[in-house]
């Protein structure tokens, strides 16, 4: 039985080697990689954040009112700017019964179409994020809280992180068109 996550072999297509989606390949590629790095920081961050205030709260009975929403806001972005990275290893959650039962020509349209689906879903939530995170900016939009930071952080890292994972969508459906050549 196979698993839609198996970490110990990434299931990503090789990367073209020449021309313009190779090029899109390894840039895509060289990108996920060090926002990855980053986003390990981050993670590390809401970490230190998140068990300062508790330390500060619970033993010198300190308020603490930023700590909670910085570490959201690390951790929103990571999330956000991770999810190429995981859909280059084609490492989100799939239902894989389908795939099992269906013969290998229909399973290849399938994978189409779900990454041509997943693509187009994608591009509309990107285009929908680069209009919040200009309004944000414009209005000078802030959180509710009493630090009040601006919305414009969050608003960001989803922005660039839904529009990354879009074009890494749309270079793994070229790749399938580029494969569907190749074996003509």
């Amino acid at each position: 039985m196979s698993h839609a996550l198996d970490l110990a072999a990434p299931t990503r297509a090789p990367a073209p080697a020449a021309g313009l989606l190779g090029l899109a390949v390894r840039a895509l590629d060289a990108v996920n990689r060090a926002i990855l790095a980053l986003s390990m920081l981050a993670m590390l961050a809401a970490a230190v954040i998140l068990t300062t205030s508790v330390f500060l709260r619970y033993y010198l009975h300190a308020p603490t009112d930023w700590q909670d929403e910085a570490a959201v806001f690390l951790l929103v972005g990571a999330t956000f700017l991770c999810a190429a990275h995981v859909q280059q290893h084609r490492g989100h959650v799939g239902i894989e019964s389908l795939a099992g039962m269906l013969p290998a020509w229909a399973n290849r349209l399938r994978r189409i179409f779900c990454d041509a689906a997943s693509c187009l879903f994608c591009s509309f939530f990107a285009w929908k994020a680069w209009q919040m995170l200009h309004e944000a900016v414009v209005d000078g939009q802030t959180s509710a809280s009493a630090w009040a930071p601006p919305l414009a952080i969050p608003y960001s890292t989803m922005a660039v992180g839904v529009t990354l994972l879009a074009l890494q969508l749309l270079v793994q459906t070229l790749q399938h068109f580029q494969a569907a050549a190749e074996a003509a």
